[in-house]
């Protein structure tokens, strides 16, 4: 048996970082960016107006209040309008390009209109000073050409498809998607919910839970299947995996050392390479991970419902990160509600409310019903706490690291009552 640290490390040194592909932009919301993208435009493109009002030419000098201008004509957004001369006005629109020679914008509620050719104005006054530059969104004030906009390894959300769109980026590159395999094993799983139960037999909550997770993480879940406790159908299922292309193999049960717990040995004969097999954690122990010759993994959870979820988090999940060329995971430090007694070896992995009091302090909650076969705490939860082993006889803890359920779903507090 390892530490969790030893087996982090283990998993770190035999992912590689998986080959880029380029997708639609509109398409890329929650895939990782391949590489730093810079600006190949400016934003805003061109200056305009940051108001509906008139657009005026003072050469850099202002305007005073009370002074009349004449209107020379209108320019909406989207329209381009001819250079304005000294003195002149034009009545423009929130967006609209500011006229070549005009360098300050008067909101429609600081001037009176004099007089109307039509239903144009055609002579204004001010009611207040003007100042040179005012109102105008400069050309590439937002971002300027050859800006480092996007850092590789950014999850792409909604503000990153806004920008690309904003500078005609059609396609983006990303990594592609840890293609992922998902095995249950066991007799006694029932993966049709409408199939009735036979004695001793139970339905399959974990795959479901594991297949919305996977997705949630950045996997995508080419094959998904259940099998026996026996090693012709494991050996099928495996088979059937590979062929699917998966870059991790993703099982849940068989690996203690049980009589029908076959996984450790139908992986020798696979020619797999074992990389760790049981590790110091709670829940999840008989954690094991493994590599094929040709790189892609394996990893076997625990059956218990909450043994898969931990090892998902902590052991997959890093996995994954590792495929999509994201840096190592970090978790906050966050004080415990109540000093919690840490145990000696076995780090902790457990279910968790953060909370943020009125005054905007965070504490972080550990739920009661921590044993492994219990799912409905996980309902409460909204992370995952982690108090590291400590020697016999040591303080109580008074602080945990708080990670949030899924990589990419950050630690948000609930409001304390």
């Amino acid at each position: 048996m390892i530490s969790y640290a030893e087996a982090l490390a283990l998993v770190h040194a035999h992912v590689a970082t998986l080959s880029s592909e380029w997708v639609a932009s509109d398409d890329a919301e929650g895939r990782v960016l391949a590489d730093a993208l810079s600006s190949q435009a400016e934003l805003p493109p061109f200056d305009n107006s940051a108001m509906d009002g008139f657009a005026l030419a003072t050469a850099g000098m202002g305007a005073l209040a009370d002074s009349e201008h004449v209107v020379s004509g209108t320019v909406a957004a989207g329209q381009d309008a001819g250079a304005a001369a000294i003195g002149a006005a034009w009545e423009i629109m929130t967006g609209a390009g500011v006229p070549p020679g005009a360098d300050a914008v008067v909101p429609i509620e600081q001037v009176q209109i004099l007089e109307h050719d039509g239903e144009r104005p055609s002579r204004i006054r001010l009611h207040r000073p003007v100042r040179a530059g005012q109102h105008i969104r400069r050309r590439g004030e937002d971002v300027r050409l050859h800006d480092r906009v996007i850092d590789a390894g950014t999850v792409l959300r909604g503000a990153h498809l806004m920008l690309l769109a904003g500078l005609g980026c059609a396609q983006v590159q990303v990594l592609r998607q840890p293609r992922v395999a998902l095995i249950a094993t066991g007799r006694e799983l029932i993966g049709d919910p409408a199939q009735p139960l036979q004695p001793g037999q139970i339905r399959d909550g974990t795959s479901s839970y594991l297949l919305a997770r996977l997705r949630a993480a950045g996997a995508d879940v080419v094959w998904r299947g259940q099998v026996g406790d026996d090693d012709a159908a494991f050996d099928a299922a495996l088979a059937q995996a590979r062929h699917a292309g998966a870059d991790l193999i993703l099982s849940t049960g068989a690996v203690s050392r049980g009589r029908y717990d076959f996984i450790p040995d139908a992986l020798a004969r696979h020619a797999a390479e074992v990389l760790f097999h049981k590790v110091a954690v709670r829940p999840g122990k008989p954690v094991l991970f493994a590599r094929f010759g040709d790189g892609a993994l394996y990893a076997g959870l625990p059956g218990n419902p909450m043994a898969s979820a931990a090892g998902l988090r902590f052991f997959v999940e890093p996995a994954l990160r590792g495929l999509l060329g994201m840096p190592v995971e970090r978790g906050l430090r966050v004080a415990l509600e109540a000093p919690m007694q840490a145990r000696p070896l076995w780090r902790q992995h457990l279910r968790a409310r953060l909370l943020c009091s009125v005054a905007g302090e965070l504490s972080v909650q550990i739920l009661p019903q921590q044993e492994s076969f219990r799912v409905a705490p996980l309902l409460q939860a909204n992370v995952w706490a982690v108090l590291e082993p400590q020697d016999e006889g040591a303080a109580a803890s008074t602080h945990a690291e708080v990670f949030g359920l899924g990589h990419l779903q950050p630690a948000a507090p609930a409001i304390a009552p």
